[in-house]
């Protein structure tokens, strides 16, 4: 995981307020996530803490928010300090993760695309599976693993650009360049296809792995043209995942 957030923590939270962020990322992930009354909920990569205060505000009975940059769980401790929810923020790996087996829901909104070859996404996958009760789900939004990049467009329009570097090879790199009214920023993951991800996910103990498409909320559509929209829903360049795990623990595979 080569992006340094801590430098650029204040950008990557502004730039959760581009609207395809919330009328297609914000939506299809809380969508999925569903009702979350009286659960425990795990936040993994919850950077600033977008969607741990989320999952709190809708009902989560404990939530804890854990990210490996120190930058960004000071940002979601000072939010938590302003507006207190009883969130708890901690920083952490996604791969070893310091947790008891008590949660019912993982969420994580960009966590397996900073996998750079096989080995750390099962990594990430036995660290989601060993905090999770039996029968508890995963929820994560990530790049999309098949994309085609060659046949793309552009989504500029929508506020970054995304690009392979060096063809579809396992483990190339995916620049992501998020533009905002002061200036752009850049991060960067990985592409692993969708059979390495499936691998991972049986391996770790999930047992029923769903891939959902991205989907617009209605009002993402006021004030725009027709089909504004349709490069991005056509091409998606995100995915939406849903694991259920097994009666197996990780750890013991």
């Amino acid at each position: 995981m080569t992006t340094d957030y801590d430098p650029i923590a204040e950008q990557y939270q502004r730039s959760k307020q581009q609207p395809w962020r919330t009328h297609i990322e914000c939506h299809t992930l809380l969508e999925l996530v569903g009702d979350v009354t009286g659960l425990a909920v795990l936040d993994v990569a919850c950077g600033e803490g977008f969607y741990t205060r989320q999952l709190r505000r809708r009902g989560a009975a404990r939530v804890v928010g854990v990210d490996l940059s120190a930058g960004m769980i000071d940002l979601a401790r000072r939010q938590e300090a302003a507006h207190a929810l009883g969130v708890e923020y901690v920083v952490g790996d996604g791969r070893d993760l310091n947790l008891p087996p008590e949660f019912d829901l993982v969420v994580a909104a960009y966590l397996l695309n900073y996998a750079p070859d096989r080995n750390e996404l099962a990594a990430m996958c036995r660290g989601v599976a060993r905090v999770l009760k039996p029968g508890g789900r995963f929820v994560t939004v990530n790049s999309n693993p098949a994309l085609d990049f060659a046949a793309a467009p552009s989504y500029r329009q929508y506020g970054f650009e995304t690009r392979l570097i060096g063809g579809p090879r396992e483990g190339a790199p995916i620049a992501w360049t998020f533009h905002l009214e002061d200036g752009a920023f850049e991060i960067e993951n990985y592409h692993l296809d969708a059979a390495i991800h499936e691998q991972a996910f049986r391996h770790a103990g999930f047992d029923e792995v769903v891939w959902h498409a991205p989907r617009l909320a209605p009002p993402g559509a006021a004030g725009r043209p027709p089909g504004f929209w349709d490069p991005f829903l056509n091409h998606p360049p995100v995915a939406f995942i849903e694991c259920v795990r097994g009666d197996r623990a990780a750890a013991g595979r």
